[in-house]
């Protein structure tokens, strides 16, 4: 069979503008002269819809544009998703659904069976679960489709669940010619790798050629890579999509080769996820222009080579913020990024600012010495002015945290966590420096004195971030073992060779810290576990192992 995978970035709630972009892609399927026309996950709806779903008019809405593409699908084959109302008795009143057509006629819905609840995903939360799988007649072949997690119990690819279900093994006694997978699946790192994998083993079950259509795009605080592929009936893989951008993948199912080879750099796709990420975040919600306090340092230098790979250098603004504290190298680095990036720059130095609230408060302080309230009243002064600056020229404010530095609570609340975006807070800082080199890897945009210097607030008088935190190569580590596998202390200072004592104080700070994470700006999930979507832990507790 003649093939087209749309691989598509819908828009969530966007019901006329998602319904374009599918008959869009019927009528180049057309000028292809494909006969089966597949679509992503809740294509029409967009991924994830959340309590949208709740709206009895939103689902209406879909079914009122369903006719538009049931007539679109004349001559062809076609699968897409939306959510549709369930008029059965049932827990949930709503289904996530393939909408099956063939030839301008309706022929039936293929309801998903199997719905996540973990990490990100909260389906139970909405859906009714299918009550079968079908197979579609279509030319003296049968087509059998299924919804995204219906294919990767059988896989073994999500440990978290056990479904008493594996819809694999039930379409398998159906024998179709061909399957269909209409996945969503939000990017983390190797995320194509594994997708890859549950479609080989799904194909050396069912023994028929597998076809899946992935979602691409930023929603909130997802991003989806796309990178939609298929493999034939031994399970070989045959052709992948682009990465990060819409795509149309035409397949002949019948002309099949030796197994491709498939590699994607992971520093090159976390770049991309997150430029995708920010340029999505921004042109979904209306915004042109951000705002970026640059201190000189490899955290704010990444991310506003980010923003210009994303937005634009014409759309990205610079401050400049330096205080008593700044050191001259700080400010030539930060001038010279701007430089070579070709950003407009402002210089606003905070020394009256600051003093002012020192004279302010100084009959209040008493005779109390220079700390953490006098460092933080910095980042505090420097939060007003950017968000000053994002108010009256409606810029949105980038923080710059990482992830490291996120877990850890080494931040300051309302003053470098400020923002509407927080690009980096799911990378932690030996990936920032890993993109960084990446940046640098033709020329030259970040200098090199950034890369080389040592970390550091510069908000007193000779600062490092090694005062107040470990080597961030065993804070990377720890918070990785602890915070995505779930490892206990005791077992990461063993496989680490690191003391206990250390682990355990790393992994109170973590808790510690979460009252501060849950009042920080939203970032871009990009790890198996970020620490804002798919994470619900409380502040208030005293449980740590």
């Amino acid at each position: 069979m003649r093939i087209l995978v749309a691989q598509l970035n819908p828009t969530i709630g966007d019901i006329e503008g998602n319904g374009e972009k599918i008959l869009h892609a019927l009528d180049r399927a057309r000028e292809e002269k494909v006969e089966v026309v597949l679509f992503s996950e809740l294509v029409l709806s967009g991924y994830p819809p959340e309590d949208l779903l709740l709206h009895p008019a939103y689902i209406d809405a879909q079914e009122a544009y369903l006719d538009k593409i049931v007539k679109a699908s004349s001559g062809m084959f076609v699968a897409f998703g939306m959510a549709r109302h369930n008029r059965t008795k049932g827990e949930k009143i709503v289904f996530n659904s393939a909408a099956i057509m063939h030839d301008g006629k309706l022929l039936g819905f293929e309801d998903k069976i199997l719905l996540p609840t973990y990490d990100v995903f909260d389906e139970r939360r909405y859906f009714e679960p299918g009550a079968k799988v079908h197979v579609w007649p279509y030319k003296g072949k049968k087509i059998g489709l299924l919804i995204c997690e219906d294919m990767w119990q059988h896989a073994g690819a999500v440990p978290d669940t056990h479904y008493a279900r594996d819809p694999v093994e039930e379409i398998a006694l159906l024998k179709p010619d061909l399957l269909l997978n209409l996945s969503a699946s939000p990017y983390h790192d190797q995320k194509p790798d594994v997708r890859i994998g549950v479609c080989v083993k799904a194909a050396k079950r069912v023994g028929v050629p597998i076809v899946m259509s992935c979602q691409v795009g930023g929603n909130d605080q997802l991003v989806f890579d796309g990178y939609s592929l298929w493999v034939d009936a031994q399970g070989r893989l045959q052709q992948v999509a682009k990465g990060f951008e819409e795509d149309f993948l035409i397949i002949d199912s019948e002309k099949t080769g030796p197994a491709s080879v498939f590699y994607c750099d992971p520093i090159q796709d976390l770049f991309r996820a997150l430029a995708l990420g920010t340029s999505d975040y921004l042109r979904k919600l209306g915004f042109q222009k951000v705002v970026i306090g640059l201190s000189g340092g490899i955290d704010s230098a990444v991310v506003a080579c980010i923003a210009v790979h994303a937005l634009g250098r014409e759309n990205v603004l610079g401050v400049f913020m330096p205080s008593r504290f700044s050191s001259p190298s700080s400010i030539s680095d930060a001038e010279a990024l701007a430089k070579n990036l070709g950003i407009e720059t402002l210089l606003i130095p905070i020394e009256r600012p600051f003093q002012v609230f020192l004279d302010l408060l100084e009959p209040h302080f008493g005779n109390r010495a220079f700390d953490v309230t006098e460092e933080n009243m910095q980042a505090r002064i420097r939060g007003t002015i950017l968000m000053s600056l994002s108010n009256k020229f409606g810029h949105i404010v980038l923080s710059t945290g990482n992830k490291s530095e996120v877990a850890m609570g080494y931040c300051t609340l309302y003053g470098d966590m400020v923002g509407g975006l927080a690009i980096i807070s799911d990378v932690t800082k030996k990936q920032v420096y890993e993109l960084a080199r990446f940046i640098n890897r033709e020329r030259e945009i970040i200098p090199e004195n950034i890369l080389h210097k040592e970390p550091s607030a510069e908000l007193k008088p000779e600062q490092k971030d090694s005062d107040a935190l470990p080597d961030y190569d065993i804070v990377d580590q720890v918070l990785k073992e602890y915070v995505e596998d779930y490892l206990t202390p005791k077992e990461i200072a063993r496989r680490n060779d690191i003391p206990l004592e250390l682990v355990t104080y790393l992994v109170h700070g973590i808790h510690k810290a979460e009252y501060k994470r849950q009042q920080a700006a939203i970032g871009i999930r990009v790890s198996k576990k970020s620490f804002k979507a798919g994470r619900r832990y409380p502040i208030v507790q005293r449980w740590v192992e």
